[in-house]
């Protein structure tokens, strides 16, 4: 069965449900979530992310993100995904929402209200081979000059995260 996303409008108020690759083929802005984990040196956990996503294959980004369940708040969604991605669990704070749209190569467009995440976690994750290829950890300030000197290795949320609202993540 395929999943589902949450259709909004720019309230964030929800206005129905789709098919995830429908609204990504119609551009149809829909609810999703962006989860940023800390460590106690103030890294930033990021994530490759796997090489055979139907899109942003291989890409870096933030710690894991996806889509709200129906039903589901974003903080238990962020959490979900969080295990299923990374392999672990921690609290998560709602720092912020923004709206992007960003298309892509494959003919696909990611138009999405994403609720921004953070949480603090102080060990290396046991990754999802499925999901995800690789990780590091990385300082704030190393994020941004990298994403300012190879943006192409980057997703474009995280690089629009990081244009407008850096100063607004939570710094550990």
């Amino acid at each position: 069965m395929e999943e589902k996303v949450i259709l909004v409008n720019e309230k964030d108020e929800q206005l129905g449900l789709m098919g995830k690759m429908e609204a990504h083929q119609k551009a149809v802005l829909h609810r999703a979530f962006s989860v940023f984990v800390f460590n106690k040196k103030g890294e930033l956990l990021l994530q490759q992310r796997a090489l055979d996503k139907y899109h942003s294959p291989g890409l870096w980004t933030n710690t894991c993100c996806s889509h709200q369940r129906d039903g589901e708040t974003n903080l238990e969604a962020g959490k979900r995904r969080l295990q299923e991605e990374m392999g672990f669990y921690c609290d998560l704070e709602e720092v912020f929402h923004f709206v992007y749209k960003a298309n892509f190569n494959n003919g696909l467009t990611e138009h999405e209200l994403d609720h921004v995440m953070t949480g603090y976690y102080d060990q290396d994750p046991e990754i999802n081979a499925e999901e995800v290829a690789s990780f590091k950890w990385m300082l704030l300030e190393d994020v941004k000059s990298d994403i300012e000197t190879n943006p192409e290795l980057y997703t474009e949320w995280f690089k629009i995260i990081f244009k407008e609202y850096d100063e607004r993540l939570v710094k550990i």
